[in-house]
């Protein structure tokens, strides 16, 4: 009879008559008793009140029976603490039995059960089983001490417990090895400083090295895991360690293999990437990943998450496997679309051709999803292959000429695309996307071709009867395609003024009149005001020339790629996010990275474009000349601007003011410039951050002269700002001031003015303006600033911090291409990251306070919610440093990564940043 009978409800299953079994003298009783208290236990029902009677079941030899008690212990031991005591005598009497079957079943169930109360006797029993003669009950023990270290971390280490499991990396079973290898990762994982606790050198790595041969197949993952996180002294060991993991590739666990990967892939980063090691190695990972996806679609998916990353990240592995990406009519529609991003990935002029066709062939598919992503697919590839774009086209245009609705409509926004990719290239087909116009429906598609109608405008003929058919009915337009009209109209009009001035008055009076959408709105307002003021300034800001796109839209951030590939075989890889974006409570500095590649002739290409920092030398000597001469420096003059004439004549005068008729630029009202200024930043005057005034010379130290000052930049120049008070009895006069040699060459570009005599109880605020071209030395800390000021009475000296923000130079912005080579080609130990407090800040107005200080925004991008904002800043002696900021609306923290070659300059830098976004 099967054990279905203990599940089903009879008299005896009440508690009473279990209890009278449970007490029976026969063995085969009392067992059958506890297997119906089990079978009641998993079925939900209460059978707590049966523990003492379960626990008297304990002493016995029958290892089934102790199973089964155990796994009652495990499930009530919580809810009985007092009681659970009782069972702890047989638990070490049990931990010394002959069988280790027993030993090692005593020892497991003890780390299951999480008592306080309990942990303290485990400790004895664990000791001996962790040293125990069979390589089960070590291999049991091990995993032991990380359930122990989880309920009571402090009674571990004081125990010594640690210390024993990293002396079972030795052992000489390697599933000992793996399970010691394995509860070493939790412990770390779950351990508050994040530090690695054990020190992988060669001699523990060849150790797991030869484990990794004769362990079962998730001992073999957690060795690999752990290998990834060594980074070998030299080429000479790293290539030896990726011989010894190669074969591993060949595994039938997918776990294994993309483990494996994961390992390599590390590797291969610190090799020469030109060697022919290398090549040799990159040939041999692709076999075992196209094999993968012969497996069942779950697993097929998993590994075309990690292959996506693989392809971003070293896309010559997969480059010669384009076949095995082909979508199979059975797969299911995850998988499909998984297949065709990484196909877009791989498509190169060499294989174009038989992407198109099957690109093509996917569009006529019946799902109409799958349809759109083949479609969108096309337009992807006419951008990233170019010489291939014309065929691209081509295709595209077979699929309009099919009138299927959603085809030609995604066709029609990828069209767009390639517009702004190959400007005035492939215009001649606007007249056949235009017979389509009454087929769109969907909200993407209506404006990609409003947006083609605008910027072709001077093409198209009947431009403004096209655009004119969409205003009928702007109102019911979703958000998307009102702006774009709105766009297109002000294009339309400042291409062809004479005959669409009623139009363009109509969609900007829907716009700011009639709408109740603050962007379209504001749009409005902005092109009104523009078209009124300055119609010169009109057509360079509306029909500026616009940057060109690229495939690279989609790639994954460089650092946050590298720290996915350290994570592949794990959810981190299949969710494409780090684990800290899903896993709570998992510390943020346990962040890995790729360790940084060997130099190469590529990379010296790179350094070559990339801006070079002048290094600061070290303090030699104390306070010199004091009082030698100062060097003259010209301040650049502020540049002039003009207004234009008002096209629109008295059209727009009831938003922005009357217009003077005798005089060619407008007369705006005084009321609606504040206000708009207010609202678009017009009236805005230098806002960069001046620290408040300090107290540098205390009247008690300098015989009653009192010096308050601060230090700003103005037009590109540092300036000195004092206040000086007599506090003394007598005048004062014959000012004059020097700076010591410092870190940023500081000495002042013209003598102190200071209009004499400063009378007794008299101040007056001064300036002097500083250059950069002085003598350099080194300070401690770096912006440490020594100042002599005589007069008089006296010489005086004084020391005061420089804010690090004069020191950004306004040409420190850097092309975002020659910022991702930078940022990679800076070694990772010169990252250093803090986290800005209180940060009460969206990412666009740190955007917005930071570019008023010189720091410019690179990139923003935004990654599950979370801002990305890479930035970049140039001091006055060519230092570069790179920084990203992570900010979580809602958070007040920010986190501030900053890279540089000169780390020295991080924390001036990160106490700027602070101040900055205080202010």
């Amino acid at each position: 009879m099967t054990d279905s009978k203990y599940f089903t409800t009879t008299k005896k299953g009440e508690i009473f008559e279990l209890k009278s079994e449970l007490n029976n003298d026969k063995k085969e009783k009392k067992k059958e008793a506890v297997k119906k208290v089990i079978a009641s236990m998993t079925v939900g029902k209460d059978v707590s009140a049966l523990f003492p009677d379960v626990v008297n079941c304990m002493q016995t030899d029958n290892l089934e029976l102790k199973k089964l008690v155990y796994l009652y212990l495990m499930n009530y031991a919580k809810s009985q603490p007092d009681m659970a005591i009782m069972a702890v005598n047989t638990f070490v009497k049990d931990c010394d039995d002959p069988n280790p079957l027993i030993r090692a079943l005593a020892v497991r169930t003890m780390g299951c059960i999480r008592v306080d109360k309990i942990t303290e006797y485990l400790c004895e029993p664990l000791r001996k089983c962790l040293k125990d003669d069979d390589p089960y009950v070590r291999k049991t023990a091990a995993v032991c001490v990380a359930k122990l270290y989880d309920i009571n971390a402090t009674l571990v280490e004081d125990q010594g417990f640690l210390d024993q499991l990293k002396d079972l990396l030795s052992d000489s079973n390697p599933m000992v090895v793996a399970n010691a290898v394995a509860a070493l990762s939790e412990i770390n994982e779950a351990s508050p400083s994040g530090q690695p606790l054990v020190e992988m050198n060669a001699q523990t790595i060849n150790k797991l090295l030869t484990a990794l041969n004769e362990c079962t197949e998730w001992g073999q993952v957690f060795i690999l895991d752990s290998l990834a996180n060594y980074s070998p002294k030299d080429d000479r060991e790293a290539q030896s360690i990726c011989e010894r993991i190669t074969p591993r590739l060949a595994h039938a666990n997918a776990a294994v293999v993309l483990s494996a990967v994961k390992v390599l892939m590390k590797l291969v980063e610190m090799l020469q990437s030109e060697s022919d090691f290398v090549g040799t190695l990159t040939k041999k990972l692709a076999p075992p990943l196209v094999t993968l996806l012969s497996s069942e679609p779950e697993v097929q998916y998993v590994a075309l998450r990690n292959i996506n990353l693989i392809v971003q990240k070293r896309p010559d592995i997969l480059k010669h496997e384009m076949k095995v990406f082909f979508v199979k009519y059975n797969d299911p529609i995850y998988v499909k679309l998984e297949k065709l991003d990484i196909m877009i990935r791989l498509a190169s002029q060499a294989n174009i051709a038989q992407v198109l066709s099957e690109l093509k062939e996917y569009a006529t598919e019946v799902d109409v999803d799958f349809v759109r992503k083949a479609v969108r697919a096309i337009g992807r590839c006419a951008i990233k292959v170019e010489p291939s774009a014309e065929r691209c086209v081509s295709t595209l245009l077979d699929l309009i000429k099919t009138k299927v609705n959603y085809v030609v409509q995604e066709a029609i926004v990828v069209i767009k695309d390639i517009f702004r990719k190959y400007p005035n290239k492939y215009e001649t087909i606007i007249s056949t996307l235009c017979e389509n116009l009454d087929t769109l429906d969907e909200p993407e598609a209506r404006a990609s071709m409003i947006w083609i109608i605008g910027e072709y405008a001077e093409r198209i003929d009947n431009a403004d009867e096209l655009l004119e058919s969409f205003l009928e009915g702007f109102h019911d337009e979703n958000t998307q395609v009102q702006l774009q009209l709105l766009t297109a109209i002000v294009k339309l009009f400042l291409k062809r003024p004479t005959d669409t001035q009623e139009l363009v008055q109509q969609v900007l009076s829907l716009a700011t009149q009639d709408s109740d959408n603050p962007d379209l709105r504001d749009r409005g307002f902005i092109y009104w005001r523009l078209l009124s003021t300055d119609p010169a300034a009109a057509k360079e800001v509306v029909l500026a020339e616009k940057p060109l796109i690229s495939e690279e839209t989609d790639l994954i951030e460089p650092t946050l790629l590298d720290e996915l590939i350290c994570h592949i075989s794990s959810l981190a890889s299949v969710y494409h996010k780090p684990p800290t974006a899903f896993v709570e409570g998992r510390a943020a500095g346990a962040r890995k990275s790729l360790p940084a590649r060997s130099n190469s002739g590529e990379d010296s290409n790179q350094q070559a474009a990339q801006p070079h920092a002048q290094v600061i030398p070290a303090l030699d000597s104390m306070i010199g000349d004091l009082l030698s001469g100062p060097t003259a420096v010209t301040p650049t003059p502020a540049p002039q601007s003009g207004l234009g004439l008002d096209l629109l004549g008295g059209g727009l005068d009831g938003i922005l003011g009357g217009t003077d008729t005798g005089n060619s630029a407008p007369v705006v009202s005084q009321s609606t410039t504040g206000l708009l200024g207010d609202i678009f930043g017009f009236n805005q005057g230098p806002t960069s951050y001046v620290a408040p005034k300090v107290n540098w010379l205390p009247a008690e130290k300098g015989k009653g002269f009192d010096i308050w000052g601060t230090f700003s930049r103005k037009n590109g120049q540092i300036s000195m700002d004092m206040t000086f008070t007599n506090k003394a009895m007598q005048p004062m006069g014959g000012f004059a001031i020097q700076l010591n040699k410092n870190s940023f060459g500081l000495t002042p570009a013209a003598p102190l003015q200071v209009p004499s005599p400063l009378n007794p109880g008299a101040s007056i605020d001064t300036s002097i303006i500083l250059s950069t071209n002085g003598a350099v030395q080194r300070m401690e800390p770096l912006n440490n600033l020594q100042v002599a000021i005589k007069n008089n009475i006296d010489v005086f000296y004084f020391a005061c911090l420089v804010p690090m923000n004069v020191y950004f130079a306004e040409d420190g912005q850097l092309d975002k291409r020659v910022f991702l080579s930078t940022w990679k080609d800076i070694p990772a130990q010169n990252e250093v990251q803090y986290t800005l407090k209180g940060i009460m800040l969206t990412a666009d107005q740190v955007v917005q306070k930071m570019q008023q200080n010189n720091v410019f925004t690179i990139a923003k991008r935004n990654v599950e919610g979370q801002d990305m904002l890479y930035q970049s800043l140039k001091l006055t002696n060519t230092v570069w440093v790179l920084n990203e900021l992570k900010i979580q609306p809602g958070n007040p923290d920010v986190t501030l990564s900053l890279k540089s070659r000169s780390v020295e300059v991080a924390p001036g830098i990160f106490q700027a940043y602070n101040a900055i976004l205080h202010s």
